[in-house]
Order: C-alpha cells, then sequence, then structure tokens
C-alpha cells in the first residue's frame, strides 16, 4: 500500500483507550507486558470482511465482531491486518462470540498486534465515540499549548535583548536546546540542555545541510532533508534528523543573513511544529537587517566619512540631538552590544570586545547587568564635541566601577567663588607650569587625577585604571618626585585638583 500521511487531528494513545473506564477495554495480547503509551490510534474503522487489507490506510483501530473469522484463518487475517498498519485491533464479545477466540489472541501475539477485549455493553459507535472525544481532548490541549507559546515568544521578542530571550523561551518550551548558528557554522548563541549524547554535533551538523559551506542562500518553500542525504547544490530551507530518542531540526532564517536555527528535543509533542515555526518568524525579523528615515540619515554621514568627508562635515546628519556617548561593560553574549544600544533606545553601538560605546539621543538609565558611564549631553552637535564626551564617558566608566555604581554620569564643573576669582587664561598658564614635569606622560597624569577624584584610594584607583594597586603606588609616588610636592597635604591635592582641572 502506498504510505499516506497522518490526518490533520491528532493521534490518541491506547494507554489513554485502555485508561477510561466508561469503555471497558481491556488488553488481552500483542503488548501485555510493553508500555502501550507509544501505540498511537489516528482513527477507527470497523469491518466484518475477510480480508479488511485493501480499505484500510494505517494507523487505525479496527473494529470487528469475527462474522467471518475461524480458527484456521485467524493467522492470515492478523497477518494481513498487521501489513495495512492498524495499530490495534478491538474485539467484540457479541453477537458472534461469547469469548475471543483462542487462535486469534494466539496469532497477535506472535505477530505483535495489540488486542483489545470490547466488553458486551460497549457498542461500537461507543469506542468510536470515545476516540474522538479523545482526539479533540488533545487537539484542545495543542492549541491551548501554541497559544502559551505564542504568548511566551511575543513576550520575549519584546525585551531588550530579543534574540537570547526568543531562543531561551523555544528551549523552554520544546525541552531541549536552541541555537542559533553563523553563516560559517559557529554558535552565535545556545540555550537549554542537550536531549542526547551526540545530538550537539549531529544539530551542528544538521545546520550545514541548510547553509552549506559556500553555498547559495535556501530558497523559501523547499523540501526538507536528511543528514543523511548529500547536500543538494541548492540548499533547503529545512532539515530533520534524529538521534537516539532526540528529534534535531535545523531551519535557515530570513532576511539574506546566513543565520540557521538549530533544534533538538527529547522527543516530539503536538504543536512542536507550529511553535518552531513561530520562532523561525521571529528570528528572521529580529536578525534581518532594517533602517528608517533616521537610520538611513546615520548611514549617510558613515558613507560621507569613508568617501573623504570631515567628522566635522557628517556629524550634523546625526540629527540635532543631544547626542550622549555611553561606556559600558558587561554582556556576555554576541548580542550584548546591540541589545544594551535597544535598551537605550538607540541603534549606533560599537564594542571592541571588552567595551560598548554607544551613542543615543534618549536619557540614559541603568540597565541589569551592566555598568554604564555617561558623558554629558552634547549639543550642537560636531566631531569636536562627540570626541570629548567620549573621553568623559570613559572616565565616568571607570568612576562608576571604583564606586561600584550602576551609571555614573559626567558632569561638567561649575563655577564656583574661588575658581571665578582667577581669570581662564591665567588659572591654564598657571595648570600649564604646575604639571609641567608630568604633562609628557599621559599614565601619570591620569593615574594622579583618578587618585585625586577618588580621594586618594589606592584599591579604587587601581580598579578604575585597571591596574595593580602597587602601580599606582609607583606612580602616584614618581608624581610626587617630579612634582617636588608632598601629597599628604591637602592644599597640595587641592592646588594639584584645580590644575589638572584647567590642563
Amino acid at each position: 500500500m502506498p504510505e499516506l500521511s497522518a490526518p490533520p487531528t491528532p493521534p490518541v494513545s491506547l494507554a489513554a483507550l485502555l485508561a477510561d473506564d466508561t469503555l471497558g477495554l481491556r488488553l488481552i495480547a500483542g503488548l501485555p507486558d510493553a508500555p502501550t503509551e507509544g501505540v498511537a490510534v489516528h482513527w477507527v474503522h470497523t469491518s466484518e470482511m475477510a480480508d479488511p487489507y485493501p480499505y484500510l490506510l494505517g494507523g487505525e483501530l479496527l473494529l470487528t465482531a469475527g462474522v467471518q473469522l475461524t480458527d484456521a484463518h485467524a493467522d492470515t487475517y492478523v497477518r494481513r491486518v498487521v501489513e495495512a498498519g492498524a495499530a490495534a485491533l478491538g474485539f467484540g464479545v457479541a453477537p458472534v462470540y461469547d469469548t475471543v477466540p483462542d487462535s486469534l489472541v494466539e496469532a497477535c501475539g506472535r505477530h505483535g498486534l495489540p488486542l483489545l477485549e470490547i466488553p458486551r455493553r460497549t457498542p461500537f459507535t461507543t469506542v468510536a465515540r470515545g476516540v474522538w472525544r479523545l482526539m479533540a481532548e488533545a487537539r484542545h490541549r495543542e492549541l491551548r499549548r501554541v497559544t502559551e507559546a505564542q504568548q511566551g515568544l511575543a513576550a520575549a521578542a519584546a525585551r531588550p535583548d530579543p534574540v537570547p530571550a526568543v531562543l531561551r523561551q523555544l528551549a523552554v518550551r520544546l525541552g531541549g536546546r536552541a541555537v542559533l548558528f553563523a553563516p560559517d557554522g559557529a554558535e552565535l548563541h545556545a540555550t537549554g540542555r542537550d536531549p542526547a549524547p551526540g545530538s550537539r554535533t549531529a544539530l551542528a551538523r544538521l545546520a550545514r545541510v541548510v547553509n552549506p559551506p559556500g553555498g547559495a542562500p535556501a530558497p523559501r518553500g523547499s523540501a526538507s532533508a536528511s543528514t543523511s542525504a548529500s547536500v543538494p547544490a541548492s540548499a533547503p530551507a529545512s532539515a530533520t534528523d534524529t538521534v537516539g530518542d532526540a528529534r534535531l531540526a535545523a531551519y535557515a532564517l530570513g532576511g539574506g543573513q546566513g543565520l540557521v536555527l538549530g533544534v533538538a528535543a527529547g522527543g516530539r509533542e503536538a504543536g512542536d511544529h507550529t511553535v518552531t515555526g513561530m520562532a523561525v518568524v521571529l528570528l528572521s525579523l529580529l536578525t534581518a537587517p532594517h533602517q528608517g528615515a533616521a537610520e538611513a540619515a546615520r548611514s549617510a554621514a558613515l558613507v560621507r566619512l569613508l568617501l573623504g568627508a570631515t567628522p566635522a562635515e557628517a556629524a550634523p546628519l546625526l540629527g540635532p540631538g543631544p547626542w550622549t556617548v555611553v561606556h559600558a561593560h558587561g554582556g556576555d553574549t554576541p548580542f550584548a552590544a546591540s541589545a544594551l544600544a535597544a535598551a537605550l533606545g538607540s541603534a549606533l553601538a560599537d564594542t571592541d570586545g571588552t567595551t560598548v560605546r554607544v551613542l543615543t539621543d534618549r536619557p540614559v538609565t541603568a540597565q541589569p547587568g551592566w555598568t554604564l558611564g555617561a558623558s554629558a549631553p552634547v549639543t550642537p552637535v560636531d566631531a569636536a564635541a562627540l570626541a570629548e564626551a567620549d573621553t568623559h564617558a570613559r572616565r565616568a566608566l571607570r568612576r562608576a566601577e571604583a564606586t561600584r555604581a550602576d551609571v555614573v554620569r559626567h558632569r561638567e564643573p561649575g563655577p564656583d567663588a574661588l575658581t571665578a576669582l582667577v581669570p581662564p587664561e591665567e588659572a591654564a598658564a598657571h595648570a600649564r607650569a604646575r604639571l609641567a614635569p608630568i604633562t609628557g606622560s599621559p599614565a601619570l597624569t591620569e593615574t594622579l587625577r583618578t587618585w585625586l577624584s577618588l580621594h586618594g584610594s589606592w584599591d579604587r584607583t587601581a580598579v578604575a585604571l585597571a591596574v595593580h594597586r602597587n602601580t599606582v603606588r609607583q606612580r602616584i609616588a614618581r608624581c610626587a618626585a617630579l612634582l617636588d610636592a608632598d601629597l599628604d597635604e591637602a592644599d597640595v591635592r587641592m592646588d594639584l585638583w584645580f590644575a589638572l582641572r584647567r590642563l
């Protein structure tokens, strides 16, 4: 018989039917010592044909009263039912037989066909109605599970770190592992547990099926493939495989980025494919490049810089602002920079692998898991002001780490009665003369500035500068020697602090 696909309704396990006391079914052969949870019933069919094979589609609970059954024919009958792919055989003890024939019990035992005894009080229509009821309940559970998963995935997509959040939610819903693969096959982000030994390696291999090295982007709507097959010239949009009891799947995400979603689950539940499909759509949208009017203007600024324009000419394209430069430490995923930028209301982010820098026109607030240093808002926007703001943000981040604060904002020194007494040009001249012995060493100048700002704390200065406390002591001692100053004196410290502010 040609292999037919299962019906759209969820199947009912044989164990669920046997557990229904209203039906009174009893397993008497076929699987007496084996679990019946894995036997799936897709529909019910009643037949009194001597050979029901031509009328079976597979997966049925076949019901019969044995009208044409004989002891000599029992083995052939059961063998044909098994060949047709029936899930189980239900035998009604009325009106033809008072008990299930021994020949039928023996034949079902030999061929491994579950045999159910249907009592006199249970008509075949009641059995069919019980199956449909259990299917409706299973369908309701599936729809509820899909709805809850949809809500969970949507909420995850709205988080500041949407891509890792969606992957975590998918792994929880499937009870397994979810991985986002880069175009070169590397794991960009992974979450969840491996459902079986070897599933991680098999999933990485499966990802290369939908995005083979050097291959073209997967066309939408392609048929699924298996890892046992050779990689086609035009890669499929999805592929499936199994490792032990674990079910693996890989999906090429849209947007032309070459990204692949891989999932590994310990089993298969109704609705898994729908839940994964929703995650594929969300991840395709979240990882695809988007550009609005503001982003287009900022891209134009970058293009002008690359084509030889000066920063002063490109900076105004950012928009009126005011703009704030943020330096940050924290985050442990490849999406950390973009996630922080999104949380701060910006798409302008950069990272050197240690520090994330963000340019935003929104107010800067503390972010969970991050330590932030923010410049004062810059307006009007020009290249020099942004460069100065970048320096202020870096210093603010050092101070935040030294004081263990979530966020520190740079504050411009305001005029006070003392500094206002000295003309700015005279103050600057005094600063240059006073600090001349150390101005040739940025390390000494910055160490002295940080040490004074932190009230002479060796440990906090070491944290702020990311050096050893002994290095701080050596540098401060060097400053004291070059400046010929007693840094234990408050007046000396104050004089040097004012000079550093005016330098």
